[in-house]
């Protein structure tokens, strides 16, 4: 049974351990650049002893931000700042992982701290989506994607992804998840087009498969490639894990080597049975049925908890948020915790058990 502290090997890439820092906006962007927020945010976590560090959801177009606070991957003047973080997470020996995003229909909305609705202009724009129906009744009407736009897009992710490439990032993950552009196109409650992007399951899901082509198109085929999806919308007649799950065979023969799983946030009125480790089970029936590999998501907060997923077999690795928000050092304790002697910085040697080793 593997251990959460085993090292696990993807493609080229070998992880320390099973502890993933899951992408989490900060909100903390001046048009999409990374700043002293950002790096210290991400390095304490690499200090902490987690094995893959992501950065929040990267935007990459203007308009494919949540916020005008969001981070931004769209021009190549944001490559300096996001590698000078990469830089800083290898030397504290993590791995560097970012994740390529849209927001599709949920853009320009205020940061969640600073209310809620919409963002206008100036500061704000129009969303995009696949039709022209909002997410609720407080967001800003999208415009409903050509398919000449939608190629652009298609190009954005691709571009993107060059640049994770050239800030030295470890991995790259497609954001396909929580009611943002790519979930939009596979769910039939929010893809309502009759073109060859809507309609049947196989129209459907061709934006994501055609966001996942290029981008492994320019992305190195020594470095892994994730997908985070919604396994489910948590609402009958949309998005559910019997799709999910053909969804991920066809993200594995093209080239997708981890699905991230997660669930809802298509669907505003969803009613989500919150609890700990609730999309475990997802993570675990896709791993089984899909013949990929699988992170797990969501209320994972012990190390028994953790430790569990990944010795059953349920999922390959943790990735932890709301957690390592309250505990950048959790790894380090779980490993304590759990009897394996995890190296601490030579920094902090002082304060470490007996027989700690250093990094």
């Amino acid at each position: 049974m593997p251990h959460l502290f085993d090292p696990i090997s993807l493609r080229s890439l070998t992880l320390k351990n099973r502890v993933v820092v899951s992408p989490m906006c900060q909100y903390s962007s001046i048009d999409g650049f990374a700043n002293d927020w950002h790096f210290v945010h991400l390095g304490s976590r690499a200090v902490g002893g987690a094995a893959l560090v992501f950065t929040e959801a990267n935007a990459v177009t203007a308009d494919g931000r949540i916020s005008p606070e969001d981070l931004g991957i769209w021009k190549d003047e944001q490559v300096e700042e996001l590698g000078r973080i990469v830089r800083f997470i290898h030397k504290a020996g993590a791995a560097a992982g970012t994740q390529i995003a849209h927001a599709g229909r949920k853009g320009s909305t205020m940061r969640p701290w600073s209310g809620a609705g919409r963002v206008d202009p100036p500061e704000g724009w129009q969303p995009v989506g696949p039709t022209g129906e909002p997410f609720a009744d407080t967001y800003p009407v999208p415009h409903a994607l050509t398919i000449e736009e939608i190629r652009r897009v298609v190009q954005a992710f691709a571009d993107a992804a060059r640049r994770a490439r050239d800030a030295g990032f470890d991995v790259v993950e497609i954001h396909a998840a929580h009611g943002y552009l790519v979930h939009e196109f596979l769910s039939p409650l929010s893809n309502h087009r009759t073109d060859v992007y809507g309609g049947t399951f196989d129209h459907r899901v061709r934006f994501c498969l055609e966001v996942v082509d290029a981008v492994r198109r320019v992305w190195p085929d020594s470095q892994p490639l994730f997908v985070r999806i919604s396994c489910t919308d948590w609402t009958e007649g949309g998005w559910d894990i019997d799709q999910a799950v053909e969804l991920c065979r066809r993200l594995k023969s093209h080239g997708v080597d981890l699905v991230d799983c997660s669930s809802g946030g298509n669907v505003a009125t969803a009613a989500i049975p919150l609890g700990p480790g609730y999309q475990v089970p997802f993570a675990e029936r896709i791993r089984r049925d899909a013949g990929i590999p699988t992170g797990a998501v969501g209320l994972i907060t012990t190390s028994s908890q953790a430790d569990e997923i990944v010795g059953d077999g349920r999922a390959d690795c943790v990735f932890l948020a709301r957690e390592l928000l309250r505990d950048p050092y959790w790894p380090l304790r779980a490993a304590r915790e759990l009897g394996h002697l995890a190296a601490w910085p030579p920094q902090y040697l002082r304060a470490a058990p007996p027989g700690t080793p250093s990094r």
